[in-house]
Order: C-alpha cells, then structure tokens, then sequence
C-alpha cells in the first residue's frame, strides 16, 4: 500500500497542538479533547482487505516495507484510522478497505502527562507520540499489571475497553504516578483520575 494512499482523504482528522504541551492549562486541553474529531471506524466493514505491509515497533516508531516513516505528519494520519479487531490483530480501515498493521507492543505511547488536583479530584492528562491527548477516567482507564515487581503501565485510547488501542506508559512517567500514589496512601494503594481510581497492581 502506498503510504500516500489515505492522506487527502484523513487530513482533516490529523491532531494537532497548538502550542507546547507543558504549557496547556487544563481547561486548554480539555477544550481540545472536546473539539477532537475522529473518523468513525468501528462502524466500518469493508469487504475488501488486504496487508499494509506497515509495522509499528515497540519503540513507538512506524515502517512500511521495512523503511521508517520519517514524516511526523503521515504517521498522525495513519493513526487515526487505527482499529484494533475482536482477534486481537490491528488494521488500518476507510470505508473502502481494511488492511492489517503489525503491532509489536502498543500502537502508542504516552510520553508527557500533566496533573491537577489531588485525591479523588485529581485529573491526569496525556499526551500521546501522535500528539493526541487522553484524559485518564472511566473511559480512558489505566492499568498497570498483576506483577507489581513488572509493572505493565498502560493507557486505554480508544475502542472496546480490554481490547482496543491502548498507549504504552512510559516509565519515567509510570514512577511519577507512583510517587503520587504512594505519597496519598491509601489501600490498595492507586491512583486517582477524572473520578475513577486505579490500583497499581491489577486486581
């Protein structure tokens, strides 16, 4: 598949920041989560398929036909026609044709986080490779493994929740939750997000 393929069609989905993320209040992001418009691409079933001959690597890093993708651009477009299938398996879905993607871990990564509040009024906000931003909740839930001594941290993104696109949580942002969880207490000892708490061992 040409990696141009989809570009006219999807620029309009591409996200964007409009200025540094560490300098996004709350309020600031919070209206960009809410202008944020994604195509619809649970409710496509195309019959033809095929494989993109595209790879996302564990690194957060995306190549097609074994040569890296260098334009930040391009890989933002691609991710927003990302799905992640009943299987397992992840494709790359327009209204016309659904292609497979290898994944070697997750789609994303979550690479800055800002936090406000504390407690059970806490919000916690990330900022994805792709530059989109995830507000961690119910909706959005975090986990982080059954093996507290090799934490899985990870993001919900979109899709059904325990299998769709998940972020993986980087550790110099993973030991920042931590910190916060342990320095609040409590047991099981979590974290707290948008009214929802997670433990920082999976139960």
């Amino acid at each position: 598949m040409p990696a141009h393929s989809y570009v006219g069609w999807m620029v309009s989905f591409a996200p964007s920041l409009p200025k540094d993320f560490s300098q996004l209040s709350l309020a600031e992001a919070a209206e960009l989560l809410a202008a944020r418009k994604l195509p619809p691409v649970e409710s496509w079933h195309p019959e033809r398929t095929g494989d993109s001959a595209m790879e996302i690597r564990a690194d957060g890093s995306w190549y097609h036909e074994g040569g890296r993708i260098n334009r930040p651009a391009m890989v933002k477009l691609f991710s927003t026609i990302l799905r992640r299938e009943a299987d397992g398996s992840h494709v790359l879905v327009t209204p016309a044709e659904k292609l497979v993607i290898a994944v070697e871990d997750t789609p994303f990564r979550a690479v800055e986080m800002k936090s406000e509040g504390a407690g059970a009024t806490r919000k916690l906000i990330f900022r994805l490779d792709t530059d989109d931003l995830i507000l961690a909740g119910a909706d959005h839930p975090l986990s982080f493994g059954r093996d507290p001594d090799h934490p899985d941290p990870r993001l919900h993104v979109r899709g059904a929740i325990g299998n769709g696109l998940e972020a993986r949580i980087d550790r110099a942002l993973y030991y920042e939750l931590a910190d916060i969880a342990l320095a609040e207490g409590g047991d099981p000892i979590a974290i707290w997000s948008n009214g929802a708490q997670f433990p920082l061992v999976d139960r």
